[in-house]
C-alpha cells in the first residue's frame, strides 16, 4: 500500500480552497483525536496528512501557472482563511473550458488565453491516484471530458458536481473495464441543507406523518450562487437536490408539492449559504403538522471534510482493485449515487468498506513482507 495519495484537482475555486487549507490543518492531528470538522482522522490506515497534491487545472487567467497555494487565494475565491498552506510546487495549469464557464461567470472571469494542458498525460507524468472534480454547476460537456482523461490517465474519479456520472449505468461500465474506481454524484456536505431535509423527511416517515408538500430555498454570496443566477444550468442541480430528498420516502410526492433548490445570490453572504426549509405534513386524526427552519454555514469547508473521507476511500479501492462506483461511499458522501440509501444505512456500508478494504490491504502487505 502506497502510504502517499495523489491528488488531482479540477476547478480552483472555493471548495478546492477549503479542501487544500484542511490537509494542512489537520496534518498533525492524532488519531486518537475527536477533531470538528472531521468523520474519521485515520480512514483504512490512511491519515489525513497522506493527501498530497499532484496536479490542479482551471480556466481563469488569474490562477493559471500559479502555484496551487497561491491560486486557492486568488479572486473571485472568497472562502474563509483558517490554515496557511505552503508553497506546493503545484503549478494550476490550463484546463479545457468547454461549457465551464457560464454566462454570469464570464462576467466576473476572464478566461486564460493560452492553449490548454494535455490533462490525461499530466496526469499520467505526475503519478495521480484520484481525480477530483470541482467545475461549476451545468458543466455536463466539460465534466465528460474530464472524466475520458481520468479514464486516460488510469485514475480513480471523484465526481462532486450534479452531473450524472457515477449515476449513469454506462458510465460505471467504463470504469469496472478499465479496473478504477469511480465515486459520485455531487458531494452531500456534512451537514447541509440536502443532509438536513432527509433526516427530517426520515424522521416524518419513521415516526407516521406523511409529508404532503415540502420546500427548500437556499442562497448564498459566492461563485456557486452566482453562477446559478443562469437557470438553465440547474436542471441537473435541481433533479439530484429533488431525488435526494424524495428517495426517502415509499410513496411519490406530486412535482407541484416539492421544491428544492438554489433561488438567488446575495452578494454581500460571501461564501455564506443560508438554508430556509418548510414541511407540511399530516399527522393523527388528519391534524396538521408543519416545520420551519433555517440553516446557515459557510458553504466550502462544508464540503471538504466529507471530500477527503471520499479521496480516501477511493485510494482504499484502488488498493484492493476494486473497480466501477462504490455504492457505500457513493450514498454516503453524494446527493445522487447509483443507489439511494438511508444515510445511517449508507454510513453503515460505508463503515464496512472502510474496514473490508484496510483489512485486505493489511494481509497484502503481510505477504509482501
Amino acid at each position: 500500500m502506497n502510504k502517499h495519495i495523489r491528488v488531482a484537482l479540477i476547478g480552483v475555486g472555493n471548495c478546492a480552497s477549503s479542501l487544500v487549507q484542511g490537509i494542512y490543518k489537520y496534518q498533525h492531528v492524532r488519531d486518537i483525536e475527536n477533531v470538528p470538522g472531521l468523520m474519521h482522522v485515520t480512514l483504512g490506515g490512511y491519515h489525513i496528512s497522506d493527501i498530497a497534491f499532484s496536479a490542479a487545472f482551471d480556466v481563469d487567467t488569474n490562477k493559471v501557472d500559479k502555484d496551487l497555494s497561491e491560486a486557492i487565494r486568488t479572486p473571485p475565491n472568497l472562502a474563509h482563511q483558517f490554515a496557511q498552506v505552503p508553497h506546493l510546487g503545484v503549478p494550476v495549469g490550463r484546463g479545457a473550458t468547454l461549457d465551464g464557464l457560464g454566462s454570469y461567470l464570464k462576467t466576473i472571469i476572464q478566461e486564460s488565453p493560452r492553449a490548454p494542458d494535455p490533462v490525461a498525460a499530466i496526469l499520467r507524468e505526475t503519478r495521480t491516484d484520484v481525480v477530483v472534480s470541482f467545475l461549476p454547476v451545468g458543466s455536463e460537456a466539460a465534466t465528460r471530458w474530464y472524466v475520458e482523461q481520468a479514464l486516460e490517465a488510469g485514475c480513480a474519479f471523484i465526481n462532486c458536481i450534479p452531473v450524472f456520472i457515477a449515476s449513469q449505468e454506462e458510465w460505471r461500465r467504463r470504469f469496472e473495464e478499465r479496473g478504477l474506481p469511480l465515486i459520485g454524484d455531487d458531494v452531500k456536505s456534512q451537514v447541509g441543507a440536502t443532509i438536513v431535509h432527509r433526516a427530517l423527511t426520515a424522521l416524518f416517515q419513521e415516526r407516521g406523518v406523511r409529508l404532503d408538500r415540502t420546500y427548500q430555498l437556499n442562497f448564498g454570496g459566492n461563485t456557486d450562487f452566482f453562477n446559478m443566477l443562469e437557470r438553465e444550468r440547474l436542471e441537473s442541480k435541481k433533479i439530484s437536490k429533488t431525488n435526494a430528498v424524495t428517495s426517502q420516502l415509499p410513496y411519490p410526492l406530486p412535482q407541484g408539492d416539492v421544491h428544492i433548490g438554489p433561488s438567488d445570490h446575495v452578494p454581500w453572504l460571501g461564501d455564506r449559504k443560508w438554508c430556509y426549509i418548510r414541511m407540511e405534513g399530516t399527522t393523527f386524526g388528519d391534524v396538521p403538522l408543519n416545520l420551519e427552519l433555517k440553516l446557515e454555514v459557510e458553504d466550502s469547508p462544508n464540503s471538504a471534510g466529507v471530500v477527503i473521507d471520499a479521496i480516501r476511500c477511493a485510494k482504499l479501492a484502488l488498493d484492493r482493485g476494486m473497480a466501477g462506483a462504490l455504492e457505500g461511499p457513493s450514498a454516503y458522501f453524494m446527493k445522487s449515487p447509483p443507489r439511494q440509501y438511508h444515510d445511517h444505512e449508507a454510513r453503515r456500508l460505508t463503515e464496512e468498506f472502510i474496514a473490508a478494504t484496510a483489512a485486505t490491504a493489511a494481509v497484502t502487505a503481510a505477504k509482501d513482507r
